[in-house]
């Protein structure tokens, strides 16, 4: 089975620092691959890499078996990889709708939509509200109420169902629990699950070493600005990861430094 993304040989510094030193990466179809590493180690810099983010100084993306070359996350988007950030890239005063659809809004058909750019709230309504009922967000009763109104779990459920929504081909999260409690963690947790059950491949970053071991189907373990190793977290425990991430431990097969 070939990577739906695939990186090879990714160099990105700045200035005197190297955050990616050759760095392989691979996506597999259908997958849910965490990315762990230390602060520092160079994890962001392959994400934003990958998603068009950053423009690496060396190396090959391929999406789907084809070279692309990202110089925009809206070019990477356009390819169908959508990224939800940390900090959720979202509008607090719009509504739910509004924020979905923001940057791809749907205009009304003919005149009205071509000349006088007016916008089809309605279907846009709809299809925001589809989305939400598929992915379970049913605890959403009002599609137009403001995303101010919604608690952190919340949010980012609509970021994960507007990437759900867009994201045909891969999606990226970022610490997607790191500021909820336990019930709204449990919440996202479900919905990687459910979007993974669609056949949307997920590149998960977290910290969280219980959700990466819940959820991931492998884990890439990213240590000075490459991959050390990948491994099965059915064959390793949590206690190996932070091991090899932190340099404490040397995976089989991989030479010390």
């Amino acid at each position: 089975m070939e990577p739906i993304l695939k990186g090879r040989g990714l160099v990105k510094r700045y200035g005197k620092v190297t955050a990616l030193d050759r760095c392989d990466f691979d996506l597999m179809p259908g997958e849910v691959l965490a990315v762990i590493g230390d602060n520092g180690a160079g994890k962001s810099s392959l994400i934003k890499a990958v998603s068009g983010a950053v423009i690496p100084d060396e190396g090959t993306v391929e999406l789907e078996g084809r070279e692309v070359r990202f110089t925009s996350p809206i070019e990477a988007r356009k390819a169908g990889i959508e990224t939800v950030y940390q900090t959720l890239a979202m509008s607090p005063a719009l509504s739910i709708a509004d924020n979905m659809f923001m940057g791809r809004e749907i205009r009304k058909p003919g005149f009205r939509g071509k000349i006088l750019r007016q916008l089809d709230r309605r279907k846009m309504e709809e299809i925001a509200r589809d989305k939400l009922t598929e992915l379970g967000l049913l605890t959403i009763q009002n599609i137009n109420q403001a995303v101010e109104t919604l608690s952190g779990g919340q949010r980012q459920g609509v970021a994960v169902a507007r990437a759900a929504a867009f994201g045909s081909k891969v999606i990226i999260l970022d610490e997607p629990t790191a500021a909820l409690g336990v019930k709204e963690s449990r919440k996202v947790l479900e919905l990687i699950q459910d979007v993974k059950s669609r056949g949307i491949p997920i590149i998960l970053i977290s910290h969280n070493m219980p959700h990466v071991f819940e959820v991931a189907d492998r884990v890439h373990v990213h240590r000075l600005g490459k991959r050390l190793c990948v491994i099965d977290p059915k064959d390793h425990s949590m206690s190996d990861a932070v091991a090899y991430m932190t340099g404490a431990k040397v995976p089989d097969g991989v030479h010390a430094d």
